[in-house]
């Protein structure tokens, strides 16, 4: 969990850290996100639109090094099949 506190620090938004501890949001979940999941656990709106934008651009820049070992991302496969 502190992989998490720490990227929240970084974004500026540490005040937010012991609520994703609570409710269990490690680094590996964080792509899974949504908006909904980020109200239910009282983060702002603005707040949500900066974090999901976080999450976007992890996801493009771990893509890219991810695709040494296979054609496609993950996410983009678990787009196309619903499985991972």
């Amino acid at each position: 969990m502190q992989q998490v506190a720490d990227w929240l620090e970084k974004l500026g938004l540490g005040q937010y850290a012991q609520r994703f501890a609570e409710y269990d949001i490690s680094f590996s979940v964080l792509p899974d996100l949504t908006d909904q999941h980020l109200k239910e656990i009282g983060v702002s709106l603005g707040h949500r639109l900066q974090l999901l934008r976080a999450i976007i651009r992890g996801r493009r820049v771990q893509c890219p090094q991810r695709l040494k070992r296979g054609p496609v991302c993950p996410q983009q496969e678990y787009a196309k099949t619903g499985r991972e």
